[in-house]
């Protein structure tokens, strides 16, 4: 339960494999990857981006905006997963563990 009505807050994570063998093929990964992080996606690794979203609704917005955005050629896939999921996620660099990414702050003012 949170503070936005209770939903649970959920993750998006966007994982690409996209082709880079021409100059027009690297244009469309480029904007690909431009257009995640217009959308408040943060790189999780290479190829793999995540984003936080308040609710599974504010979620499948970003989603849609994904969707909307596909290159021609290539693999995407989307996953959505909850918090408690996302916290679960083991982390290694190396064979040492490092701990998963925090929630980030709900409320901003501005």
């Amino acid at each position: 339960m949170n503070i936005f009505g209770g939903l649970n807050t959920v993750w998006v994570i966007v994982l690409f494999d996209l082709p880079t063998e021409t100059k027009a093929a690297r244009k469309q990964y480029s904007m690909f990857r431009k257009q995640l992080l217009n959308d408040g996606f943060n790189m999780m690794q290479y190829s793999v981006y995540m984003r936080h979203s308040s609710s599974d609704e504010n979620a499948q917005v970003h989603v849609n905006r994904v969707k909307s955005s596909l290159p021609d050629d290539g693999e995407v896939r989307i996953i959505k997963i909850t918090d408690k999921q996302f916290s679960k996620i083991q982390v290694f660099y190396g064979k040492k563990r490092k701990p998963t990414e925090k929630t980030p702050d709900q409320l901003g003012f501005f």
